[in-house]
């Protein structure tokens, strides 16, 4: 079987040395409390338009008591939505919209490979492909382990939020 290239090549960053903390990522991305799903930046490249953050998996999650009760697994959507934070991350900082904040408008091309369980720490790759007035699309990858586990297309939308 052929292993599928990642998005950004890992010797590019260091996963023990983050570029950017969890306190760096408030700057720029307004979920907080259980809906924060980001907690590294470890490569940002806006010539490329690429960036690779992290997630690290704990057994207290707020989806881990009911999700696979007996079987901790992290839902599908979750990982959807950590991509989608990395990529409001990096459009929000680099000032792609006015500083608009980003929502979420769809997902395109989405596969689920592989199972990720609280311990885990989740990978994630985004490349913005295209960027318009009203829209973002950006490919993504979440990685556990050297393996893709999640992959697919989002869509973003700047929202009419003030402050």
């Amino acid at each position: 079987m052929i292993k599928k290239p990642f998005i950004v090549d890992p010797s590019l960053y260091d996963e023990s040395k983050p570029i950017a903390t969890i306190e760096d990522i408030r700057k720029y991305n307004r979920q907080r409390y259980e809906m924060e799903q980001l907690t590294g930046i470890l490569y940002d490249n806006f010539e490329e338009k690429k960036c690779v953050g992290y997630k690290d998996m704990t057994d207290s999650e707020f989806w881990i008591r009911g999700h696979m009760p007996n079987f901790p697994l992290t839902p599908g959507v979750v990982l959807c939505e950590v991509a989608a934070q990395m990529a409001s991350y990096f459009t929000t900082k680099h000032n792609m919209f006015n500083n608009a904040v980003m929502g979420f408008a769809g997902l395109d091309e989405v596969k689920f490979r592989g199972m990720v369980r609280p311990g885990d720490r989740v990978i994630i790759q985004s490349e913005m492909l295209k960027w318009r007035k009203i829209l973002i699309t950006a490919s993504f990858m979440c990685i556990v382990n050297d393996n893709i586990v999640c992959e697919g297309v989002l869509k973003g939308v700047p929202l009419p939020i003030e402050g």
